[in-house]
């Protein structure tokens, strides 16, 4: 069911169906065995348990729940806050961005009852895709359409942001419930206050393409980003411009994401690589190409790991803090 290799750290994959356009680890703490990845016409939902969080698994186990219909790629997936395995009947909650510009929200009990939402109002493609973190009543999307949208749990829209350029990611700030990151792709990192619905800082590239952006979850001063196969980091109590950059990518790059178990590490995936760094040292703890990356970059809520889509694969890597 699933691989182990050595080179570059510990890797193991796990197949799928189909080629993966996104992959997502839940985020709430005590249920971080939970992944959802995406493909052209599902979302399937799985549990991937490690040793270091069940004593009972010998390195790593993966078991696959549930597919989700979908009828268009994937493009981006978020996870509820209110997701819950802990008592019956278990509630499973998430957002997914489809290729037809549509968010669609999914509820299961992953047995009887699923339930998907559709929520319309983009004009062009939806890149990124977030809840917010804790009451998770709220869902923040952007799009090449040049906007960002808030929504609540019904489908209607509760604020429209528009954007000087497609919106690339979407991040609120996990500890100031009111405060949403937005990244445009021109170069700019644009922070909203959800009250107000004003925009309250910016930062810069220095006019470099901006393909995605993060808020780190352990220090959240610190902001990264990736663009033109550089890798970005900004301290925003110091200056607009990044504090470091590096290249990572000779042929450019498509995400950037903090992992949420140290506030030096990071990863970002490039054409057919992913690369995890550390600022704390200059070597590269992962590095390794893929035969075919196809989409989607996200760490696990409690361990120095992170997964991306592959051909028919997930693939996960476990780094060194």
């Amino acid at each position: 069911m699933f691989d182990k290799t050595k080179g570059g750290g510990i890797t193991y994959t796990f197949e799928t169906a189909e080629t993966v356009t996104s992959v997502q680890f839940c985020q709430v703490e005590q249920f971080s065995q939970l992944i959802a990845y995406g493909d052209s016409k599902r979302v399937s939902v799985g549990l991937c348990r490690f040793q270091e969080e069940d004593r009972d698994v010998e390195d790593f186990e993966f078991e696959h729940l549930r597919n989700f219909h979908h009828g268009t790629r994937v493009s981006a997936i978020a996870w509820s806050p209110q997701t819950s395995l802990e008592t019956l009947p278990r509630k499973i909650i998430f957002c997914t961005a489809g290729a037809d510009f549509k968010l669609r929200l999914f509820s299961s009990d992953l047995k009887d009852n699923d339930n998907v939402k559709v929520f319309d109002g983009h004009r062009s493609y939806v890149n990124d895709v977030v809840f917010e973190p804790t009451q998770g009543e709220q869902i923040a999307s952007v799009s090449d359409d040049r906007t960002c949208r808030v929504w609540d749990m019904d489908g209607l829209q509760r604020a429209c942001f528009p954007l000087y350029s497609p919106g690339m990611s979407v991040c609120w700030h996990p500890d100031e419930p009111a405060k949403l990151m937005v990244a445009l792709k021109k170069g700019t990192i644009r922070f909203y206050d959800l009250t107000t619905q004003q925009p309250i800082m910016s930062l810069e590239t220095n006019h470099m393409t901006l393909m995605s952006a993060d808020i780190c979850y352990c220090d959240p001063q610190r902001i990264g980003g990736i663009g033109n196969g550089y890798w970005m980091v900004w301290d925003s109590t110091m200056s607009s411009l990044p504090q470091d950059r590096r290249q990572a990518h000779n042929e450019g790059g498509q995400y950037f994401k903090w992992s949420r178990v140290s506030e030096n590490l990071f990863a970002t995936t490039g054409h057919d690589q992913v690369k995890v760094f550390h600022l704390g040292h200059s070597q590269v703890p992962v590095s390794t190409t893929l035969p075919v990356f196809a989409g989607g970059l996200s760490w696990h809520a409690n361990l120095p790991v992170c997964a991306v889509g592959g051909d028919r694969k997930v693939h996960l890597w476990v780094a060194e803090v």
